[in-house]
């Protein structure tokens, strides 16, 4: 069996399905997405007793060697590919001998003790972490205890990184958090919520659900929860109607979906949005349908007016994700901005993420999977000729930026029906918690 994977899902399916399998042997985990994740090994000491000197990555460019002496079984395990993109590598590994499989939400999926609210899109970039935060609000509002459980972004020392729990900004600097990572926890950090992450996730909701009242999962790309929801929010972006049914495994989560909000409706025109509404409505009849807005908000507006900025935004939106570009430009944009196109100054590892992913516009992806590309970012934004940065990126770039004012683009989930998001989620929320105290 081989496992095409991009440090994520593909763990936690080897995991929870094949790690203890007698039938199976896993003799390769491919990568893709993600850069610098191939070369690495899946530890022993995760993989388990079956494999002592635990199963290799290699990029997936490699699945046909591969399969060249053994076909076996050819598992898919990431997210947010289109549909045919999927059905290509499903070729792939059906001309080479092998069959394709696709693994469930009830294979994969945990079970917890305490309830727990999913928070789930059909497209990277839909503002999941920003309803999170708000859901979370609410919760704490209620004097809930909550815990972030996020969806794995394990690019580092997998064995350290096994299970990850944050708390303070110190803790994500202890444990080298890439950028991708900070993007996501620290907003959630400053919010007041513990995060948690890693790779062995059935020993992750184990830790928090000691914790905690309610478990919120965070979830990434446009993948289904690793724990079983009791409520279960998807996001579908207003602008972008149309990609609800059109990516892997998005249509899948829309369809599993009891609430559905229409992310930035504030920001799309009226037909835009009613498209997205019939689209969901056609998929998903039985969930309740709301609209929410992200409105973005710039400090000191007021300093960039006719002033030349370099605009820097959340990475996975901008380069999987598919989005010309983010919060940052948009705020820059109705500011009155001279917008300075980051492609003449960047470095050659930024350099070749604008050739991977030619759809992004003048704005410069927060990329910083490793180390190299760390510094190619923070060379990008020393030799861009602008005077300010504005970060519609999550992250604190202030380090980055040195020499050059950074003014922050934020932007946050608001309600726009009534009953709105929160109103939906508390409703059924109140179903599940009698239910559980009785079962229990």
């Amino acid at each position: 069996m081989v496992i095409l994977g991009a440090a994520g899902r593909d763990f936690h399916n080897f995991n929870m399905v094949f790690r203890e399998d007698p039938q199976v042997r896993v003799i390769a985990f491919t990568a893709a997405q993600i850069p610098g994740i191939a070369g690495r090994c899946y530890p022993a000491s995760l993989a388990g007793p079956r494999y002592p000197e635990g199963i290799p990555i290699v990029a997936e460019s490699e699945l046909e060697a591969l399969l060249h002496d053994c076909p076996g079984t050819v598992v898919f395990a990431y997210s947010d590919l289109p549909h045919a993109q999927v059905m290509h590598l499903a070729s792939r590994a059906l001309a080479a001998g092998a069959d394709f499989l696709l693994l469930g939400p009830q294979r994969t999926m945990l079970s917890a003790c305490v309830p727990v609210i999913a928070v789930s899109a059909v497209r990277t970039g839909c503002g999941k972490s920003q309803t999170a935060r708000y859901l979370s609000q609410r919760l704490r509002a209620r004097s809930l205890r909550t815990a972030v459980i996020r969806h794995p972004m394990p690019y580092g020392d997998l064995e350290r990184e096994r299970v990850q729990c944050f708390r303070t900004r110190a803790d994500l600097d202890e444990a080298g958090c890439t950028l991708e990572e900070r993007e996501e926890y620290e907003p959630h950090l400053d919010a007041g919520n513990p995060v948690y992450a890693g790779v062995d996730y059935a020993a992750i909701v184990a830790r928090a659900e000691q914790e905690c009242d309610v478990i919120l999962w965070d979830g990434g790309n446009n993948d289904f929860p690793f724990v079983r929801p009791d409520v279960h929010v998807v996001l579908a972006d207003a602008l972008r109607p149309g990609d609800e049914s059109a990516y892997h495994p998005g249509e899948s989560v829309l369809r599993m979906a009891d609430i559905v909000v229409i992310a930035k409706a504030d920001a799309a025109g009226a037909a835009e949005v009613d498209r997205v509404r019939e689209n969901v409505r056609r998929a998903n009849p039985r969930a309740r349908v709301v609209r929410g807005a992200s409105p973005v908000s710039l400090e000191r507006e007021d300093l960039v007016r006719g002033r030349t900025v370099l605009v820097l935004e959340d990475g996975p939106t901008i380069t999987h994700g598919g989005m010309a570009y983010g919060a940052g430009f948009i705020a820059a944009s109705r500011a009155g901005a001279r917008i300075v196109d980051p492609r003449s100054f960047a470095a050659p590892a930024i350099a070749e993420v604008y050739a991977q992913y030619p759809h992004i516009g003048p704005v410069l992806p927060a990329t910083g999977y490793s180390p190299l590309q760390v510094e190619a970012l923070r060379l990008t934004i020393e030799r861009a000729s602008a005077e300010f940065v504005i970060a519609g990126t999550p992250i604190d770039v202030a380090g980055l930026a040195q020499g050059k004012t950074v003014l922050r683009a934020r932007y946050e989930f608001a309600e726009m029906d009534k009953p709105g998001l929160g109103e939906e989620v508390e409703r059924l929320l109140a179903r599940v918690e009698p239910a559980r105290r009785k079962a229990s």
